[in-house]
């Protein structure tokens, strides 16, 4: 049988407004953020980067870390997330095709 695989993660808008979540798919559920495919925060917020994720083979200690983080004062939010990429770089950028804002550039260009 093979072993899942559970991630929390930070989701961060341009303006670094941030969201914390667990998933057991990450690929996908960056994908459903970036895409906007669920309405809530982080589509009401634009929160379309990965900015941090850690990685857990057991699904109560994703859950456990999630629940902390979103315990925690901002500021040691930021600290977690610039401790491993400084300048907030969307860590998902490349994995799909297209991206949103690729996709919606193009779009307005042909519009204009």
């Amino acid at each position: 049988m093979a072993e899942r695989i559970y991630f929390t993660y930070i989701m961060a808008s341009r303006s670094h407004t941030l969201y914390i979540g667990m998933t057991g798919n990450l690929r996908l559920r960056v994908f459903q953020h970036k895409w906007h495919e669920k309405d809530g925060f982080t589509a009401r917020y634009n929160c379309d980067r990965l900015v941090w994720f850690e990685s857990f083979s057991d699904v109560s200690l994703a859950i456990q870390r999630e629940k902390e983080l979103k315990g925690w004062r901002r500021e040691k939010k930021v600290a977690l997330i610039e401790q491993a990429n400084v300048t907030w770089q969307d860590l998902s950028r490349g994995w799909y095709d297209v991206e949103p804002a690729d996709s919606k550039r193009a779009l307005d260009r042909m519009d204009a």
